[in-house]
């Protein structure tokens, strides 16, 4: 069985969280959005259908748990959340991931996709210092 490895692009563009029982989970680094990504660590996964049922009812379970944690950073960062987006693109980055993130009413891509609207808005480091520690507080890391 290959090792699983991770996508560079996923490095330059978030943080490190830790491991659930199947994704490495990840805060993108765009402050405007609470936003966690979820990358099964099952080396050769491109969508969904690629991960068995019972990996695909895992990461089910881990989108949820990642909403939570997205809860957790808008909270932090004193934002409301009208409403979670999850998506599974993969049209830059065909390495499978889920995008779980926070949206309200007037964010600045509002109320259309995030997906190339922009470019990210770097977080402060004492605010990414505190958007990771409840991120991984929610995700229990």
């Amino acid at each position: 069985m290959a090792e699983f490895v991770l996508d560079p692009a996923f490095v330059a563009t978030s943080a490190a969280l830790g491991d659930l029982p199947l994704s490495h989970a990840r805060l993108q680094l765009d402050a405007r959005y609470p936003w966690v990504v979820l990358i099964p660590r099952v080396e050769g996964m491109r969508e969904l259908e690629d991960l068995s049922a019972a990996d695909r009812a895992v990461l089910i379970e881990e989108t949820i748990q990642a909403g939570g944690a997205v809860r957790a950073v808008a909270e932090m960062m004193d934002l409301a959340i009208d409403k979670l987006n999850v998506g599974a693109l993969g049209n830059v980055t065909p390495q499978l991931h889920v995008h779980v993130l926070g949206r309200r009413v007037g964010d600045p891509a509002w109320p259309g996709p995030v997906w190339g609207h922009s470019a990210g808005v770097a977080y402060a480091p004492d605010a990414l210092n505190r958007a990771i520690a409840a991120a991984k507080t929610a995700l229990s890391l």
